[in-house]
């Protein structure tokens, strides 16, 4: 055999025997759309894979899916914003090590012609009151996620909603509802990061901010080990440890878009 075969055979050996090891390492985060869809995620995984040596494999859907999918097993930690339904998660035992991570808003979005006259509003539940009087269309996520979560909790509190073809059930991540809300000059409930990122593109508007209830907190977990032999438990924790870490959080607070902060580090606010 001559010197190059032998390198070539060599190489193949040495790759077929390190592949179980690099799957090892990859981690399996499920998360929330606003962090995919802000571009926080693009930003912060490179600089945590080059310092852990590990890839993370990240799957972007609504809260709900999220935590579905690590109770599930189907992943080893998740990054989602429904502080309720999260401590459910770990309450039942499905997740462990809950950590704050950080905080943004919500608000809602609309069209520059402000059918329902909220523009420059503060208060959520009065602005979704006259959304409803107006008989203005409004676009629901209607995925369950922290999002969509938030937004039923006010109709709920507000004691109204669109009713019939005013109300659009999307099933659609943050940024297709913010483009969707866009082409029917509709209201929607959004994270302002993702509101941000998709500005530009949709011409939408902020109506309403500042009201203490669009408080939006998120929070990582790792799934429970104790629920699959196949969880990757080791790299999740290196994951969260990261993530609210002074580096991690410093990062965080690095992040903008458009110029703006999106996201405001709240590790030290509380596990």
């Amino acid at each position: 055999m001559s010197n190059l075969k032998k390198h070539l055979a060599l190489l193949g050996l040495l790759l077929a025997t390190s592949m179980p090891a690099l799957a090892q390492q990859a981690i399996r985060l499920s998360t929330t759309t606003s962090t995919e869809n802000s571009g926080l995620l693009q930003y912060l995984l490179p600089k945590f894979e080059a310092r852990a040596n590990a890839k993370v494999k990240v799957i972007s859907v609504g809260t709900g899916k999220a935590l579905e999918l690590a109770k599930n097993g189907d992943v080893d930690v998740t990054l989602v914003h429904a502080r309720a339904s999260e401590d459910k998660f770990v309450a039942e035992g499905h997740g462990v090590n809950r950590r704050d991570v950080m905080y943004n808003d919500f608000i809602i979005a609309g069209p520059e012609s402000d059918p329902a006259g909220i523009k420059g509003g503060k208060d959520v539940l009065a602005a979704m009151k006259k959304i409803t009087a107006s008989g203005a269309k409004f676009i629901s996520r209607g995925d369950n996620s922290g999002t969509d979560q938030m937004e039923k909790a006010y109709w709920k509190q507000a004691g109204s909603q669109p009713q019939g073809s005013a109300y659009v059930s999307a099933g659609l991540g943050m940024g297709e509802v913010l483009n969707m809300a866009a082409e029917l000059r509709a209201y929607t409930l959004t994270d302002r990061a993702t509101y941000l990122a998709y500005q530009a593109k949709t011409g939408l508007q902020i109506v309403v901010e500042g009201d203490p209830k669009m408080f939006n907190p998120y929070g990582i977990i790792a799934v429970n080990p104790a629920k699959s032999k196949d969880l990757n438990y080791k790299g999740a924790m290196q994951l969260v440890e990261w993530i609210t870490s002074p580096e991690g959080q410093q990062l965080i607070a690095a992040f903008k878009v458009d110029g703006r902060q999106v996201f405001f580090p709240s590790a030290t606010a509380g596990k």
